[in-house]
């Protein structure tokens, strides 16, 4: 499969996953976010994007994309108050990416597809 991105073909495996990361820019999440939207009618805010470039820094530092236990453990202290409950934190993220956090996070974020035991 593949992307048009501002006229540059981008390929991406059959699940929409980038062939190459060095191909991602914030373009090309939008324009995957697009595509994903017409399905579900997401619009990407400000808190996803956010949780997009703290997978890509994370990624960079470390080699490997945080797991959801990662991910509610440190970001739900930084998103409020209200969140200080990390199942309350948890149903948020799967409120705003529906099929599944840390998938669709990586693939926003042009990172390798998770291995299905990260979440």
């Amino acid at each position: 499969m593949s992307i048009t991105v501002q006229g540059k073909v981008i390929e991406t495996d059959e699940e929409g996953y980038l062939l190459n990361r060095n191909d991602w820019s914030d373009e090309v999440a939008e324009k995957m976010s697009a595509l994903q939207a017409q399905q579900d009618q997401v619009k990407l805010t400000d808190t996803h994007w956010g949780l997009i470039h703290y997978f890509r820094d994370y990624y960079n530092e470390n080699k490997v994309h945080p797991t959801m236990h990662k991910l509610v453990m440190t970001l739900g202290k930084q998103h409020g108050e209200h969140f200080h409950d990390e199942k309350v934190y948890e149903k948020f993220l799967y409120d705003i990416f529906p099929h599944g956090p840390v998938q669709e996070l990586c693939k926003l974020a042009g990172l390798p597809k998770p291995l299905a035991d990260t979440e």
